[in-house]
């Protein structure tokens, strides 16, 4: 029951309570026994069993256990009622007073008749009552007196106690709503306490900042339940001691003392809880808290390491010490920026160091984790700082050695351009042998201030940097000054000699004006790129340009060739440069804007527009930079004393440079995204740090612009190589970059396509793309109709690709920069399987036809110029043949088990023109030539081909009386017999009409597609003797409209299929795994 199972509220039984039929006054006995008093209450006898156990079982209930102990005293005020309603009363009362009774005082009615009968019938009665208690009757409240204390009763029996039934009811629901509160408080509390010891320590910063704000939050509003729970005991114990307050006097009952008392003991209970909880949360809030700081000091600690590692991975790359003054200083420029970002990587490193210290200083409780890595951090930056230290020092000593063979080689440079630019006829006199003597003796007066004197102090003292080409060059140098010596020596002898002679002066001799070499640059050191090459070598002749004691005159130097040598290095040197300026400023870029988008101190400089949009601004320049950096920079290196010979380097990387197409194509939505934040702080605030005098979209443009100054370098390159051995490939490789140039170049046309519901990447490569006047003509049924006699043409922007042609109408350019490009609405599209062409449409040199589905549909194009017009007819007829030879090696690869010849001589397709007929010829028309023809052992396979999914028609023959040189798509038979080209040979048996054929003549025969035929006899002109099976009519008809009949049911399917096409041209469908339609080039 659930008296049993909980204790009763008096919110439980508030309605009972407030029938106020018995109450506890709060009075006391003598012996301290609880007092309960019932009242005048005339409906008594009307409650209910529950009702009235209810209540007495809450009454006595409340009382400490102790009062309880001594038992209860009753008082049962029944002076208005009767008899009945007295004996009623004890017998209720003795068969369910849940309590210890000590006393039972009952005020019998006054009435003298109720009085009288309650004396007499209490006396018989009184064995009824059950009661192991007295029962005294008591005739007023007088005689009530003598038994409890007159303070100890309420004013309704003669008392002074105060009472007020609802005050009562209030407070007991108040103190028992206060006591449930803080019970569920201490068990929250408790429970959540128990969650936080038992919740295991995330291992990311993320989890433990999320767990340490959940557990925070928890723990506030376990607080604020605190707060609520102690002022609701605060505002109960107001109202408990409110009487005191207005009456100081005034002396409490014991229950409202039991009250205050309990109020008071769940106070306690609670600021002893609330003081428990906070120890523990401090002690958990603080392993939370050194928790997020460990997880911080990890997570810092795996970005540090791997931008320590990076460092170090890009300091070992600075193996390489030059191979010129330039490039040495290049690469120390690029070691010094370096430098700068790695320190800043040691400075992050050193100061998480210290602050792990402090970590270590805090008692913290991962002390044997965080310290290994503190000693690592500082370990691996002292490795670092010193690896960096030795790299500026090899950098250093390498620039030394290399400003010394620059120097020395200067030396020789211009001693070589002093030797060559002493006039011979002049040096023929004694004065002018003197002073050109004395010029040689005053320069090599300066030698030891520049050449390089001793080898062996070289190898010594730059032992560390020499590595075997440094070596080389170091060896090249000193030879070349010695040769230079040796020059400078015959050349003094030759001069002390002229100038010794006291004889007649010998008349000059001047050289040929071939042998006098110009440069186009004057200067000493531009001059030894055109000898330097035979001075190495010991050869002399080109620079030295001495006189010989017996007057002859030295060999002559081409001047050509040596202009063009030193042409080539200048461009050279000049792609080198520019190529190592281009990977610096793609650096730049990317670590100065790209690498600054994801750092958190710049984020709140980012505007919401560019938030996570650092692909769209800047594409693929990483890839690009990537790849010029550690591949084609360190490639065209290569190259720098062959730079006839660079092409290679170019064609290797042809497909490397197609990266180049990807971003001009992502070009217009970085160009768009830029405008819309170009003034935002973030790009000012990089620009200040980077110094740059120019925005970003500058740079931006650098990758666009780099892809197009290969193709002028290159042209440059081969205009100066002419005869040299890599002259070809210069030519191929500026024809592959130009290639590169046409390929982003369409593909940015590509991009503006819209209205196009398929895949783009779906029709093959882009091949060509231009603007175009279109007219349309279409065949309706068996009648010839222009369709709606189209005089304007339609202006159409066509695309050709491997697989399709696209006809898109190009819409008016707007916008600004990249943004100002047009755009080209999708209209429809033709599949090359299906497609033929036309050479030459209407007598117009610029016009050529398009046409599919055996012409039912032909479009007239006409290009801007013939030679335009050449260029498309040339690309769509390669598609259209890689097409045909893609079919024959598909064919070769299905084997003869798929097809099956009937008969040994079965025609075949040909590529050549068929033989035609002379009447259909007229005066001034171009040659027409017939459509290719089907292999007759292939007829079995056409219906199945047909019906492939997902393919369109090909038509396999033109209308006969067309008098155009068509190209179309045909099926390609794989056992074609080259002596069978140029017309089909007699092969007796049926054949199947594949085009109608209208009678020009006396002797020919009208057919119609479908009709079957029998072969009579072979004409000398292509055309055949027949005879309809269907009219039993003969007569000559083109051999070309005809195809082999293999066997009966066979030639019903043929014909259906040709029937159901809706023309009179036998078609079949192109299909990837069962035949390709191809191209028969039929232009004789």
């Amino acid at each position: 029951m659930q008296q049993e199972s909980s204790p009763l509220c008096a919110a439980d039984i508030s309605p009972d309570l407030r029938k106020q039929f018995a109450f506890l006054s709060g009075g006391r006995g003598q012996n301290g026994s609880p007092i309960i008093i019932f009242p005048e209450y005339p409906a008594f006898g009307e409650l209910e069993e529950q009702e009235f156990h209810n209540v007495l079982t809450y009454l006595t209930s409340i009382p400490s256990l102790s009062s309880t102990g001594v038992g209860f005293i009753l008082v049962i005020d029944r002076r208005q009622d009767r008899w009945a309603s007295v004996k009623g009363t004890l017998l209720r009362i003795a068969g369910s007073f849940p309590g210890n009774l000590q006393l039972v005082l009952v005020l019998r009615p006054t009435t003298l008749f109720q009085r009288t009968i309650s004396d007499i019938l209490f006396k018989f009665n009184k064995d009824e009552f059950k009661m192991k208690v007295p029962v005294i009757m008591l005739s007023s409240v007088t005689e009530l007196h003598s038994y409890i204390d007159r303070t100890q009763l309420t004013q309704e029996l003669g008392g002074t106690q105060e009472y007020c039934h609802e005050k009562w009811i209030s407070h007991r629901t108040a103190i028992e709503g206060f006591a449930l509160m803080v019970k569920k408080t201490a068990q929250t509390l408790q429970s959540f306490g128990t969650e936080l010891a038992e919740t295991e320590l995330p291992n990311d910063v993320e989890a433990t900042s999320n767990l340490l704000t959940i557990h925070t939050e928890k723990k506030d509003k376990m607080k604020e339940d605190l707060r609520i729970a102690l002022c609701q005991g605060g505002r109960l114990l107001e109202s408990i001691n409110e009487p005191l307050v207005k009456d100081p006097d005034y002396t409490m009952n014991q229950d409202e003392l039991e009250n205050l008392a309990t109020v008071q003991r769940l106070l306690g209970q609670l600021d002893e809880t609330e003081t428990a909880f906070d120890d523990f949360w401090d002690k958990h809030q603080t392993k939370l808290e050194q928790c997020l700081q460990l997880r911080h000091f990890e997570q810092d600690f795996r970005e540090v390491r791997a931008h320590l590692d990076l460092v170090y991975d890009r300091l070992s790359g600075f193996s390489d010490v030059g191979i010129s003054p330039a490039h040495a200083e290049h690469i120390l420029k690029e070691l010094t920026n370096h430098e700068e970002r790695a320190c800043e990587v040691l400075d992050r490193a050193l100061s998480l160091a210290c602050d792990a210290d402090q970590l270590i200083e805090a008692s913290h409780y991962a002390v044997d984790s965080i310290l290994p890595k503190c000693s690592e951090l500082r370990a691996v930056c002292e490795e670092t700082s010193a690896v960096l230290k030795a790299k500026k020092a090899h950098l250093l000593k390498a620039m030394e050695l290399h400003q010394c063979l620059e120097k020395a080689t200067k030396w020789c440079d211009d001693g070589i351009y002093l030797l060559a630019s002493q006039p011979v006829d002049k040096c023929q006199s004694q004065d002018g042998a003197e002073s050109a003597l004395q010029e040689i003796e005053r320069y090599l007066d300066t030698a030891n201030q520049h050449k390089l004197t001793d080898l062996s102090s070289i190898w010594r003292d730059y032992e560390s940097v020499l590595t075997q080409d440094f070596r080389d060059q170091v060896d090249r140098v000193f030879q070349k000054q010695l040769s230079m010596q040796e020059m400078f020596e015959k050349r003094r002898v030759s001069l002390k000699k002229l100038a010794a002679k006291q004889t007649r002066p010998v008349q000059p001799v001047a050289p040929r004006p071939e042998a006098i070499i110009k440069t186009p640059i004057s200067s000493p050191a531009h001059r030894e790129k055109s000898i330097e090459g035979d001075i190495i070598n010991g050869n002399c002749r080109k620079g030295e340009m001495h006189l010989q004691n017996d007057g002859s005159r030295h060999p002559s130097v081409s001047d050509e060739e040596e202009n063009f040598a030193v042409l080539r290095r200048h461009v050279m040197n000049e792609l080198l440069e520019t190529e190592r300026a281009y990977v610096e400023e793609l650096l730049c870029v990317l670590e100065g804007y790209a690498a600054e988008m994801d750092n958190p101190a710049m984020s709140h400089l980012i505007p919401n527009t560019l938030l996570h949009k650092k692909d769209i601004l800047f594409g693929n320049m990483p890839e690009i930079y990537q790849f010029h950096k550690k591949t084609f920079l360190r490639e065209l290196e290569t190259y720098t004393d062959y730079p006839e010979l660079v092409g290679r380097c170019f064609l290797e990387r042809m497909t490397d440079l197609q990266i180049y197409e990807k971003y001009c194509q992502n070009k217009p939505r970085s160009e768009s995204l830029w405008r819309q934040c170009s003034d935002c702080a973030f790009f000012q605030e990089c620009q200040k740090k980077l110094e740059h005098k120019l925005g970003l979209d500058s740079y931006l443009l650098k990758p666009v612009q780099r892809i197009t100054k290969y193709q002028l370098l290159l042209k440059e390159l081969l205009k100066y190589s002419k005869g040299c051995d890599g002259e070809d490939d210069l030519q191929e490789a500026l024809s592959s970059i130009l290639g590169i140039l046409k390929a982003v170049n369409d593909s940015m046309h590509l991009i503006a396509i819209t209205g196009y519901e398929g895949n783009l990447g779906d029709l093959g490569r882009l091949m060509m793309q231009g603007s175009f006047s279109v007219w349309t003509e279409h065949k309706k049924g068996h009648a010839k109709v222009k369709d709606l006699a189209r005089f304007k043409p339609m202006q159409r922007h066509l695309f050709l690709h491997e697989k399709a042609l696209l006809f898109c109408k190009k819409r008016e350019e707007n916008g600004e920069g990249y943004e100002k490009a047009p755009s080209y609405s999708f209209k429809h599209s033709l599949n090359m399987s299906a497609v033929g062409i036309t050479e030459n449409a209407k007598g117009d040199n610029k016009k050529f036809e398009i046409w599919c589905n055996s012409r039912e549909e032909v479009y007239i194009v006409q290009a801007p110029t013939p030679e335009i017009k050449t260029a498309w007819v040339n690309e769509i007829r390669k598609v259209l043949t890689g097409q045909l030879k893609a079919c024959r090696e598909a064919r070769q690869q299905k084997g003869s088990d798929q097809i099956s010849p009937i008969t040994p001589t079965s025609t075949s397709l040909t590529l050549s023109p068929f033989k035609t007929n002379p009447k259909n010829l007229k005066k001034g028309e171009e040659k027409k030539t017939e459509p290719a023809t089907v292999d007759p052992s292939t007829a079995a396979l056409l219906k199945n081909n047909d019906k492939v999914k997902g393919f369109t028609k090909a038509s396999l023959s033109m209308d006969a009386s067309e008098e155009n040189d068509g190209y179309s798509s045909a099926e390609d038979p794989m056992n074609s017999d080259p002596e069978d080209e140029g017309g089909k040979k007699l092969s007796p048996g049926k054949y199947v009409v594949v085009a109608d054929h209208d009678k020009s003549g006396p002797q020919e025969l009208t057919v119609k597609s479908g009709d079957t035929v029998e072969l009579v006899k072979e004409g000398d002109d292509g055309r055949w003797f027949v005879r309809n099976l269907r009219s039993n009519k003969e007569g000559w008809v083109p051999a070309a409209n005809l195809l082999t009949l293999i066997r009966e049911s066979k030639s019903s399917q043929s014909l259906s299929s040709s029937e159901g096409s809706g023309s009179g041209n036998l078609s079949t469908s192109s299909s990837c795994s069962e035949t390709y339609t191809s191209f028969s080039d039929i232009k004789a």
